[in-house]
């Protein structure tokens, strides 16, 4: 069991559509971190930038970005997260990869695409949460707009008759290609998330203008489990490590167990 995680978030520009520039730029950035750190987190479609050009750029699973992120994954003995465009079975999907050191991997499919977009046209939804572990950390995982879905990211308390009731996860990320023109939402869901879970908040968001000339503030933040801001970096790319902290989030659990009140429900397709 770890008391302490520490979690490295990558705020930058991306190249726009060009997987080998965003994959040399940000080999950098990450074999210059100097801390020691457990996860690093990249914003949403780290590769390309948010494309609805799937068939041309999507990957398969033994593809260049998979295997560049496991040798980084490895290379740093860290926990590497972001999504990227995978192709599987002639279907696209807004892919999270949650890489080990290890080499072994866990996925989550972006649940809800962003229709305003037109990424539902492009992308198929995922129907299962990832909710991966590491010493003793339970981390659900999540992309941008599922961040305006707060059903899909609710604690599920464990009930095994055998265990005492337990909250599902003591960590949300998310990854994200968010607007400038929305950052005020941005900002105030990650802390509703926060704080309606009782868990820390990670968000990760890219900066820069897009070739549809979309600006992004990055607005990166982490968030505590009474919704009390962390970190939080706006405009400028930046590179920053926070650890957080078990004994503070089970303290907060113990001194103000709201989850033990929270409704029961089953989310199906």
């Amino acid at each position: 069991m770890m008391q302490f995680l520490s979690i490295t978030t990558i705020q930058t520009n991306l190249h726009w559509e060009d997987k080998q520039a965003n994959r040399n730029m940000l080999e950098e950035k990450i074999l210059g971190i100097k801390e020691k750190t457990n996860i690093v987190v990249l914003p949403e479609m780290f590769s390309t930038g948010f494309s609805m050009r799937p068939e041309l750029l999507a990957e398969k699973m033994d593809g260049e970005t998979i295997s560049w992120m496991r040798k980084i994954a490895k290379t740093r003995s860290i926990i590497l997260v972001g999504s990227l465009i995978i192709e599987e079975d002639t279907k696209y999907y807004n892919r999270l990869i949650w890489m080990l050191p290890t080499g072994e991997f866990g996925f989550y499919d972006k649940r809800h695409c962003f229709s305003l977009s037109r990424e539902d046209e492009h992308y198929t939804s995922g129907t299962k949460r990832l909710i991966a572990s590491v010493g003793g950390w339970k981390v659900n995982l999540c992309i941008c707009y599922d961040l305006r879905f707060p059903v899909w990211t609710r604690q599920v308390i464990q009930s095994d008759p055998d265990q005492e009731p337990a909250p599902e996860f003591d960590l949300l990320i998310y990854v994200a290609n968010w607007p400038e023109v929305r950052s005020n939402a941005w900002k105030i869901l990650l802390q509703a998330r926060a704080i309606e879970n009782q868990c820390y908040v990670v968000g990760v968001n890219r900066v820069g203008n897009d070739v549809h000339e979309t600006k992004h503030s990055g607005d990166s933040m982490v968030i505590d489990p009474l919704g009390e801001i962390v970190y939080h970096q706006t405009e400028n790319e930046h590179i920053q490590t926070i650890v957080i902290d078990k004994v503070k989030l089970n303290t907060v659990r113990e001194k103000f167990p709201f989850w033990l009140d929270a409704d029961h429900f089953l989310i199906t397709d």
